[in-house]
């Protein structure tokens, strides 16, 4: 446990020195996305992954929160990455920029009435913030609904398509330029498509690459 907390510490003191300042703070964040890609805690597929992981270690890091939430949250879908739906309310709450977060429904079970919005009140002036509603004629119009999850579980699908869009409204900043599950097309994950680790054959970091490092710094 205290190993795990130092790393986080050192991992913590990189991203405010700047992970890509000199080749030195590269090598030591890549020596932590090691370690964690060695773990079969990981989500599978991070797990032999190096590179993937000392990505995921940066962005968590630079966004306040932990590692292994943006491991399980974040994946690669047709080479792009792209944000689970239920990772959007952990960002909302996580951002510090509203309180009393909560989601509000609308119209009648059962139906395309049936709609969700987020609705929270902003820190900053009080002003209570509504996100977009999101209904099921919606879901049915854009093509969504041939996600069979929208017809075995249309209230929580509904939640977390409110949760994205709030998201990509109010915080998008906290994103960090990356989409949000169904926002290209509606998948699920067993769509997943993992990428190939260029590192995966060769966990070390050799000479060359490190002398081109050093010359790009230079």
């Amino acid at each position: 446990m205290d190993n795990e907390i130092a790393v986080q510490e050192k991992a913590h003191e990189l991203v405010k020195e700047g992970v890509f300042s000199s080749i030195q703070n590269f090598k030591e964040i890549y020596d932590i996305g090691k370690m964690f890609a060695s773990s079969t805690l990981v989500p599978q597929a991070y797990q032999g992954k190096p590179m993937d992981c000392t990505i995921a270690v940066d962005m968590a890091n630079r966004m306040g929160v932990s590692p292994m939430m943006v491991m399980q949250n974040l994946y690669v879908v047709k080479g792009k990455p792209s944000w689970s739906g239920q990772a959007c309310m952990s960002l909302i709450n996580g951002s510090g920029k509203f309180n009393h977060i909560h989601h509000v429904y609308t119209g009648e079970r059962n139906t395309d009435t049936r709609g969700c919005y987020v609705e929270a009140v902003r820190i900053e002036d009080g002003e209570t913030v509504r996100g977009v509603e999101v209904t099921m004629e919606m879901a049915k119009a854009e093509g969504w609904t041939s996600n069979k999850k929208w017809q075995s579980m249309p209230e929580l699908m509904l939640a977390y398509r409110a949760s994205a869009y709030f998201a990509r409204v109010h915080i998008p900043n906290a994103l960090m330029g990356v989409s949000v599950e169904g926002e290209a097309e509606d998948i699920t994950k067993s769509d997943r498509i993992e990428t190939t680790d260029p590192f995966a054959q060769q966990p070390v970091i050799n000479e060359e690459t490190l002398k081109e490092a050093e010359e790009i710094f230079e």
